[in-house]
């Protein structure tokens, strides 16, 4: 049997011990393994070729991928899915694991129903993938997010100022509300819980009049403020997949500004931006990337395709792709109530 094994969307730290695991379980069945390079892209362009067991040798804490990535959406390009369908028939490949997000499972689920055997792992440093508990990437992510604050702090206290971190999370607040959480912010706004910004210029100047004389504010990228409506040519283009493309100017920098306005505390604003997703992945993610690549190939071995490996609770199960294209998974509000009783 030859598999083939592609990573999607944007990078996260885990994505090599994922295509190694993926590799090493397969090599233990007899399998080849074939690697297409930066993601759907590859698939389409013939950009494909072996990986050996020298190839998938000391990845396993290596940040990014080394078989590429890119946004590219076969079902958008003229011709697309046919020539990945050609390629996979072309490559011999009988089986295809996916490694990616919404988007990139998306994709692997109009495969599988065009007869492509297929297996899903989940990989975003957002955490918003439907049906399973965890996805490749976000503990590394909230980790530096953790680490950013803590610095943040001192220099903030310092100054006496109101600081306003922004962090990535289109549709969900995930890593604002976990790595808001472990670092101590003093305020977390996510894009599922609509605010106003008197709320938070109330909460900078209510901790002033304590007598703390600085805030820290983590703010998600997609976070609703009922007084920012941004027009449509300010947000920018759209990537193929339909997100926005947002501009240098973020929201963030939007908020600071507000707070100064409307308080008169002097405020700051820091993009965590890529940082979030890059360099080594932590100790947690490197196990589960290595359970999530073991278990799809188990998948395939069993013949189970159309599936994605989810995890739920502490067990590796799998699910319908079906019951994950297209959807998002939300952050529990029950979650972000705990994460108010600290601010």
């Amino acid at each position: 049997m030859r598999i083939g094994v592609l990573t999607g969307g944007g990078d996260v730290p885990g994505l090599n011990a994922a295509i190694r695991a993926v590799a090493r379980r397969a090599f233990e069945y007899g399998y080849e393994v074939m690697g297409i390079k930066d993601g759907y892209k590859g698939l389409m362009e013939s950009d494909i070729e072996p990986l050996t067991q020298e190839c998938v040798s000391g990845i396993l804490h290596v940040g990014g991928t080394i078989l590429g990535t890119s946004r590219t959406n076969p079902l958008k390009k003229e011709g697309g899915m046919e020539r990945c369908l050609e390629n996979i028939k072309g490559f011999g490949l009988d089986a295809l694991v996916t490694i990616g997000g919404d988007d990139t499972q998306r994709v692997a689920y109009e495969f599988h129903k065009r007869g492509v055997p297929v297996v899903g792992i989940p990989k975003t440093m957002d955490n918003d993938v439907a049906e399973t508990d965890y996805c490749i990437g976000f503990n590394t992510a909230v980790t530096i997010v953790a680490d950013a604050l803590d610095k943040l702090h001192t220099t903030t206290d310092s100054h006496h100022r109101a600081m306003v971190v922004e962090v990535m999370g289109r549709h969900a607040g995930w890593v604002a509300t976990m790595g808001g959480m472990a670092g101590g912010a003093d305020f977390i706004a996510i894009p599922e819980v609509p605010l106003s910004l008197e709320e938070v210029c109330k909460h900078v100047e209510k901790r002033w009049k304590e007598g703390k004389r600085f805030s820290i504010i983590v703010v998600a990228e997609g976070a609703q403020f009922k007084e920012i409506v941004y027009k449509e040519e300010e947000l920018g283009m759209r990537d193929e997949f339909g997100h926005v493309i947002l501009m240098k100017r973020g929201l963030g920098e939007t908020v600071a500004e507000e707070i100064e306005r409307r308080t008169g505390k002097t405020s700051r604003s820091v993009v965590l931006g890529h940082l979030q997703r890059g360099g080594s992945p932590t100790l947690f993610d490197r196990v589960m990337a290595l359970r999530f690549g073991v278990a799809a190939v188990d998948l395939i071995q069993e013949g189970k395709f159309g599936y994605m490996v989810a995890l739920k609770g502490s067990d590796l199960v799998p699910v319908e792709l079906a019951k994950v294209a297209g959807k998002t998974r939300t952050v529990d509000l029950d979650l972000y109530r705990v994460a108010q009783v600290f601010y």
